[in-house]
């Protein structure tokens, strides 16, 4: 039988159904490319998805190789030091070492059964609450700390577990983090997990976090912070005794160790670590006290402790200047390179700043830091009273020089950044300028005699302002007014142009403290008060006519610079210098020729250099702190003189008088200064540089437009500058509504001045 024959259209012919859908445009478009495409999207779907399994599989694979390398003796083996160096003394001369860091030295290696349950609950508490519920990578916690972040529009929660922070610590010296070394340490995170336990994962990580103070592992912090010794006896090896017996040095080496932590210590430390510079109990006792609190509390809400032992830990005090035992660095400047390391480690992560082999160009000169100690050691040796001093470079914010205390070993509180002391009449260019910038003309006349100024939302009570030893002049100039350090005047000049203008100017300026804004300001009388270094940075902006000059790598933003270069495998970073206009610069203009009349004619005339030089003096009450803040035209210097213990009357260590800032302050910014002219020129003369002629500085008569409340200023002839003997009118005025208080050293930390009490310098105290 024949089938019938089948009809074929050729395939170059087009069918009527095509033809008659390609003709009007209707009719369903060819299925065909729209398969192809699908199945193409189908086979790279698929093919990427194997290649993300094998590239995972891959990664997880080679960082288990990885993970020998993380323990705690495999790291504090390939541990490879950090150098600090001094900036060159001269042509053809290398820099010399300052410091070697190294986080072996004092480190000590534990096992789990050596540190406190305290410890552990309060780490967790505060770094990572699910540490045992989650496996490495906290997905819960990252998009908690996600979406707090986007509801408060800025970075507020981390989402970090603790075992990432500890691949993270283990792993950065080595370089920076990019993308791929990101995924790396999350993948290390998951792997390490389920290779180690979580007990071990806690332990080595307590073992490799860096508390502050120089104290790096968990056992050193709690020795560091809660007693005991620095020493640290070591093997053959080179490792600590307990790094290589896994156990711990005997009860003769130390008082308090990691194992006996009560809540609150363990809190305090486990608040240090994510930042030990604003967390420092010494240096931030305020802030460090708000954070242990805040980790007890949370310990509380996570039933690590019960509501009894929070309430009594939260009273427990924190450990004061006195207690803290830093173990000893390897430097020849211990103040200034143990200051400057906490920056590195803000920077850098500890780390890479203790193990990563860093190589720090730092700003200190080794030349002019002999000078500085050399200048205190002749003025004080044997007297009695500590000195510290601080040099700064005006055009580039560099610290030359800085003395931070005599003895680093027995008395490691460093003077030049932490000791917060009364600044008295040291303050009152801040007021100065406000001043002139506010338009008060420099010869414009004042009563000079006691005064009596209302305190604002006081019930009735009244600022009263009296001059050293009564001495008034009846009518004085602003311009002899400075020059004689005139409490008088400055108070009313002050109240004039508004505490608060004089506070703001301050911290833009280059004050860090928070100025207090009540009427005793106006000549130095603060709730808390000043470093050598802030005053003499905050000077640099007046040395530049009205510009604070920075840099890239400074102290803080926009604060004096420590760091040159920084460089490594892999890393070069230089400072770029920063600068910001903070007041005119004809205000800085006169009031520079203004302060040079302090060093001509007023109370600094023992600053005297045969150059141009400016500044102002400083004296507290009952003589109890001292100052000399000045600059020339390269240089500013400030200089505190005082008892490190604690505010103590100077009466008669001055040749058997009062110590003010016309004496030993100015002879030693005196002494240092003609030092550093002498290495100055020396240098100038090697590099075949002449030096230009001296700038004349601004006259003190230079005009300035007058605020319309001048008629207010009391009427008569400018009495002239006075020729006083140091202190001439200088000590600071009395806090207006303080409670008296007994001459006895101060609340730790030491060298915080507190806040003066009535009858302080030169008689400025309310009345009911």
């Amino acid at each position: 039988m024949t089938e019938p024959p089948t009809t074929t259209t050729p395939s170059h012919v087009p069918s009527p159904d095509a033809s008659h859908a390609s003709s009007n445009g209707s009719g369903p478009p060819a299925a065909k490319p729209k398969l192809k495409k699908l199945r193409l999207a189908l086979i790279l779907t698929g093919l990427s998805a194997l290649a993300l399994v094998s590239t995972v599989f891959g990664m997880m694979m080679a960082v288990a190789s990885d993970l020998p390398q993380l323990e705690n003796r495999a790291e504090y083996r390939r541990a490879e030091n950090s150098t600090l160096l001094g900036v060159s003394t001269g042509k053809g001369r290398k820099p010399e070492d300052l410091a070697k860091l190294t986080g072996n030295q004092n480190r000590i290696l534990v096992k789990d059964a050596d540190i406190s349950t305290n410890m552990e609950n309060a780490v967790i508490a505060i770094e990572d609450r699910r540490f045992y519920e989650h496996e490495g990578v906290d997905y819960k916690g990252i998009a908690r700390a996600l979406s707090q972040d986007v509801l408060r529009r800025s970075a507020v929660q981390g989402g970090s577990t603790i075992t990432q922070q500890f691949v993270k610590n283990a792993l950065a010296a080595q370089s920076k983090r990019t993308v791929f070394q990101k995924l790396r340490e999350a993948a290390l995170a998951y792997h390490l997990e389920r290779k180690w336990s979580k007990q071990k994962v806690l332990t080595q990580y307590m073992n490799s976090v860096y508390f502050g103070n120089g104290a790096y592992g968990v056992e050193a912090a709690a020795r560091t912070y809660f007693g005991g010794t620095s020493a640290t006896p070591t093997t053959p090896t080179g490792l600590p005794a307990d790094a290589a017996t896994g156990g711990t040095q005997g009860p003769a080496l130390r008082i308090r160790a990691a194992r006996d932590l009560t809540p609150s210590q363990a809190a305090l430390l486990a608040g240090i670590i994510a930042s030990p510079s604003l967390y420092d109990p010494v240096e931030n006792p305020r802030t460090a006290k708000r954070r242990r609190d805040h980790v007890l509390g949370n310990m509380r809400d996570q039933k690590m402790i019960t509501q009894s032992q929070y309430l009594d830990s939260i009273d427990d005090a924190l450990p004061g200047e006195s207690e803290v035992t830093p173990p000893r660095p390897e430097s020849r400047q211990p103040y200034f390179t143990t200051w400057l390391t906490q920056q590195l480690v803000d920077r850098y992560k500890a780390p890479a700043v203790f193990s990563g082999g860093l190589k720090v160009q730092t700003t200190l000169d080794p030349e002019l830091q002999a000078a500085a100690e050399e200048a205190i050691n002749g003025r004080l040796n044997g007297v009695g009273p500590s000195a510290s001093l601080v040099a700064i470079e005006n055009k580039t914010g560099k610290i030359r020089a800085m003395v931070g205390g005599a003895d680093f070993h027995n008395r490691p509180f460093n003077l030049a950044t932490n000791g917060h002391r009364q600044p008295g009449s040291s303050f009152k260019p801040f007021t100065l300028i406000q001043a002139l910038d506010s338009g008060v003309d420099p010869n414009s006349t004042f009563a000079s005699q006691k005064k009596e100024f209302p305190v604002p939302g006081s019930r009735g009570e009244k600022f009263v302002v009296n001059n050293y030893e009564d001495s008034y002049s009846g009518v004085a100039s602003l311009s002899s007014a400075t020059a004689t350090s005139d409490n008088s005047v400055y108070a009313e000049l002050g109240l004039k142009v508004g505490t608060k203008k004089i506070a703001a100017l301050a911290e833009r300026m280059g004050v860090r403290t928070k100025v207090s804004d009540n009427p005793a300001m106006t000549l130095g009388g603060l709730k808390e008060g000043l470093t050598p270094l802030e005053l003499a940075y905050a000077y640099t902006t007046l040395a530049n006519h009205g510009v604070r000059v920075s840099g890239s790598m400074a102290s803080s933003p926009m604060g004096p610079v420590a760091i040159d270069r920084v460089t490594s495998s892999g890393r070069d970073d230089e400072n770029e210098r920063r600068t910001e206009r903070v007041f005119p610069a004809k205000v800085g203009q006169v009031a520079e020729g203004m302060l040079a009349g302090v060093v001509q004619g007023g109370t600094g005339k023992a600053a005297q250099i045969g150059e141009f030089a400016a500044g102002k003096t400083g004296t507290t009450e009952n003589y109890g702190d001292a100052w000399f803040v000045g600059y020339n035209r390269q240089m500013t210097v400030a200089v505190w003189v005082g008892y490190p213990d604690g505010v103590k009357q100077m009466k008669t260590e001055y040749r058997g008088g009062p110590v003010a800032g016309g004496t030993y302050p100015t002879e030693i910014w005196h002494d240092f200064m003609t030092s550093f002219i002498t290495v100055r020129d020396r240098r100038d003369a090697e590099r075949g540089r002449e030096r230009e002629p001296e700038e004349a500085p601004a006259a003190p008569t230079t005009a300035v437009p007058a605020l319309p409340q001048q008629e207010q200023s009391a009427p008569g002839a400018d009495a002239g500058p006075a020729e006083p003997q140091a202190p001439q009118r200088d000590p600071a005025p009395r806090q207006p509504a303080a409670p008296a208080q007994p001459q006895q050293p101060a609340p730790q930390p030491p060298a915080q001045s507190p806040t003066p009490a009535p009858g302080a310098g030169g008689g400025a105290a309310p009345t009911p």
